[in-house]
């Protein structure tokens, strides 16, 4: 039934849907129509600012393009950290802008999405569909209670950039999330698996685990679309083991000034900032170092944020090409994976 209901609320789509997931400051809108242009679900991150949103959204309509007299919702999604995002600024561009679909995480508190949530359903007439991504299985089922999300995303401890501190992976946490949202009545609810998901085995692996579709980020930094520096890019290519490369940690948020709530926490890439600050090193010290050097990779200071996925990643592609890529592959895996028994 979940399957259907994408297909039903996002019928550009062709499945299994893969998503573009809003990464702030790299998802924007030619990143988010390329993915959408290719039967897939893009979305624009607004981060914690709405500022640019106008904008970003009048040039996806361009890019789309989107006849002005249209009511049909935009066809792509924008992604709010709901922190730091002033929900009556982002109530007014859903408003005038309809996107298909607005992603929600990381509130100050739990019951702050249910605002978020009736206030979306209200600006748009319901057109907008509401997307919650949780870390946990406490959280989906009170997000399911609380907000009624059209769409759960599930992020295991593999992603990149920012999530649930202490989160499992989405090897053992999907299963366990689509489980009690079965037990609970909730089955409705469509799951898209996110987290360390680059290719075709990874889509596979995330639908026999109960999704019903993935979002994509790391493998997206290496595309013709994503605004990434140079020198990041390089980063992301150049990275293997993506376990011991990269680290789960509080240190470069604390390092940026960042006030995330003290349960979350980001992925990125073990650096010298980082083993300075293992090692004891204050954070004003380390600050002033960064700044003095900077550099990026393992050897630098810039804080860069990749999943695990990252070593997987190895050649920069078209976000379209991409798409086709992992969701044209996973009939083959399956295929492949049961002719070997």
């Amino acid at each position: 039934m979940s399957v259907q209901t994408l297909a039903r609320d996002y019928p550009w789509t062709t499945g299994p849907l893969i998503v573009g997931a809003p990464m702030y400051p790299f998802s924007l809108s030619p990143l988010a129509t390329a993915v959408s242009l290719s039967g897939g679900l893009g979305f624009i991150a607004a981060g914690t600012t709405t500022s640019t949103l106008p904008a970003e959204l009048s040039r996806a309509a361009e890019l789309l393009n989107r006849p002005p007299a249209s009511t049909l919702p935009l066809p792509i999604g924008i992604g709010f950290i709901n922190w730091g995002a002033d929900l009556d600024s982002a109530i007014e561009v859903i408003r005038d802008f309809v996107p298909a679909a607005v992603w929600l995480f990381a509130p100050k508190q739990i019951g702050d999405l249910a605002v978020w949530a009736e206030r979306v359903r209200e600006a748009a007439g319901g057109r907008t569909k509401v997307w919650v991504q949780i870390g946990s299985v406490k959280q989906a089922l009170e997000v399911a209670e609380l907000c009624k999300p059209d769409v759960i995303v599930v992020q295991g401890a593999d992603a990149g950039g920012h999530g649930l501190a202490g989160a499992a992976g989405i090897i053992s946490l999907l299963p366990e999330v689509s489980d009690a949202l079965t037990r609970t009545g909730h089955t409705h609810i469509p799951l898209i698996a996110a987290g360390g998901l680059t290719t075709s085995r990874t889509l596979a692996a995330a639908l026999c685990l109960g999704a019903s579709g993935c979002a994509l980020g790391t493998r997206f930094l290496a595309c013709h679309e994503a605004n990434i520096p140079p020198g990041y890019l390089n980063t992301v290519l150049s990275t293997t083991d993506g376990g011991t490369s990269t680290v789960r940690t509080q240190v470069f948020d604390n390092l940026c000034g960042l006030p995330w709530p003290s349960e979350y926490d980001g992925r990125g890439i073990r650096n010298r900032s980082f083993a300075d600050a293992e090692k004891g090193m204050g954070i004003e010290e380390n600050q002033r170092l960064g700044e003095k050097e900077g550099g990026r990779g393992p050897e630098g200071r810039t804080i860069e944020w990749v999943g695990t996925g990252v070593g997987l990643v190895t050649e920069v592609k078209g976000a379209g090409e991409i798409v086709e890529e992992v969701r044209g592959g996973v009939k083959g895996v399956l295929e492949e994976t049961m002719g070997r028994f």
